[in-house]
């Protein structure tokens, strides 16, 4: 799973998950951008082909180097 979060002053306030596919705020100004984001099909299409930019290409080397410790 792929997830993108933003934080002002500690606080999260808009996120993004690959499981759900679009951004979530939690804010009133982080709804506004959730909005604003999810509006923008190209955005939103390029934050969802982050998952295959790092989880796929990443998750196998960290897993194997993971057992070879074990």
């Amino acid at each position: 799973e792929f997830i993108d979060s933003y934080y002002f002053n500690k606080l999260e306030y808009t996120r993004f998950s690959s499981s759900v596919g679009k951004f979530v705020g939690f804010t009133e100004y982080g709804v506004r951008n959730a909005e604003y984001w999810n509006n923008d099909a190209s955005f939103l299409s390029a934050m969802r082909a982050q998952k295959e930019v790092y989880c796929l290409n990443h998750v196998p080397v960290y897993y194997s180097n993971v057992l070879t410790k074990s």
